[in-house]
């Protein structure tokens, strides 16, 4: 399998008032192009903050972090995020949509910063709606549809772009188990189907063993590789 991701030696320090708290330490880590991929570990064990340097939300305080042969560590403020809106697809665990704007709309806003015409932007934002079983939900706003569909919204905002990458924080965190099951078999399509690389942070059993693999960090480091069997 091509490797996508290729971590080495990667740490992350902040700085509480004068005490300084490193949160991940020595991370190495490689994810291959194609596979999906479950962080588990305790609250505060550094999933999320791996999670947030992987998709280029914050960066490191040491290491490098190589994603599809380029050094995202090496980025300016204004290359990581022009790098985010091209190559990554952010997956909430509460949903972050837009309240006051219709399923399309939200899912079109990752295309505002294209150059895509308000017609292509439509027609782009309605074939994802539709690759995540909503085709008929495209004029419905937030409130209007259930956690689950809300979720789908999400991740159907999340691919719009065609990113190579997905990252999903907790994904099925505030679902019940049925939506929840939904969510992470369409995650399992997105993946086995179009060749999505995911990585997953997940604090439930059940939502990992979806994934090709689990990786466990405990008190930032990389402490364990379980494989597991996709359901």
């Amino acid at each position: 399998m091509t490797r996508l991701i290729e971590i080495r030696d990667l740490s992350k320090t902040y700085t509480r008032g004068k005490q300084k708290v490193e949160v991940l330490h020595h991370i190495d880590l490689d994810v291959g192009q194609g596979d999906f991929l479950a962080l588990m570990g305790p609250s505060g064990s550094g999933k999320t903050t791996l999670l947030n340097l992987i998709g280029g939300l914050d960066a490191p305080s040491g290491g490098s972090i190589d994603i599809a042969g380029e050094r995202i560590d090496r980025f300016s403020g204004a290359q990581l995020s022009k790098w985010r809106a091209a190559k990554v697809g952010f997956v909430f665990q509460f949903y972050n949509l837009m309240p006051t704007l219709s399923a399309q709309k939200n899912v079109e806003l990752p295309l505002l910063l294209t150059r895509l015409s308000a017609a292509e932007r439509k027609k782009r934002a309605a074939i994802a709606l539709q690759l995540v079983g909503l085709g008929d939900r495209t004029t419905h706003k937030p409130t209007e549809l259930s956690g689950g569909q809300q979720q789908r919204v999400s991740i159907a905002r999340a691919i719009v772009s065609d990113p190579t990458l997905l990252v999903c924080d907790e994904p099925t965190g505030d679902l019940d188990r049925q939506s929840a099951e939904d969510v992470l078999t369409l995650l399992q399509v997105l993946n086995r189907e179009h060749g999505k690389t995911i990585v997953m942070v997940t604090h439930d059993p059940k939502a990992a063993s979806r994934a090709s693999h689990t990786l466990h960090l405990d008190k930032g480091t990389l402490v364990e590789q379980a494989e597991t069997i996709a359901a």
